[in-house]
């Protein structure tokens, strides 16, 4: 039983008709080998036809389905780049407690993947990159604390 992801497909899906015509009412190919005609090649001087297959015309009945893709891939695409709560965590941790001393840190218990100098600094760039704001609201709150010890 097929089932189409699209929800634009789904709804204007016809169960008492094929795979092809229910393709072919949307304006949609069911054989991309036939939706784009191939090109007459020529193979050692000799010329080769395409499959044969004719571009018959085609009445396209649900229109809208191909219109609401089109527009559906049109939109720009969502950042959904985030970083783990668990990494985070870790990042501030590091940079309270040891700031740009990343070889302190390698020897710390917190440290249960054992990352090196280099690994820690490239998760604290990684943070910086991902949450800016935030990374500079991190610092001034540090600074403020040390004001306030001192």
């Amino acid at each position: 039983r097929l089932s189409p992801r699209s929800s634009h497909i789904r709804h204007a899906w016809d169960p008492t008709k094929s795979v092809a015509q229910n393709l072919a009412e949307m304006g949609l190919a069911d054989d991309p080998n036939k939706a784009i005609p191939v090109p007459k090649k020529k193979l050692l001087g000799m010329e080769v036809e395409s499959d044969g297959w004719k571009q018959g015309k085609k009445i396209v009945r649900k229109p809208y389905v191909v219109n609401e893709m089109e527009y559906e891939a049109s939109l720009p695409e969502k950042k959904s780049n985030t970083l783990s709560r668990d990494l985070i965590d870790y990042v501030r941790y590091m940079i309270q407690n040891h700031g740009e001393n990343y070889k302190a840190s390698t020897g710390y218990e917190k440290n249960y993947y054992q990352d090196t100098p280099k690994q820690i600094k490239r998760k604290i760039n990684v943070y910086k990159n991902f949450y800016p704001e935030e990374y500079k609201d991190f610092i001034a709150s540090l600074k403020q604390e040390k004001m306030d010890v001192q």
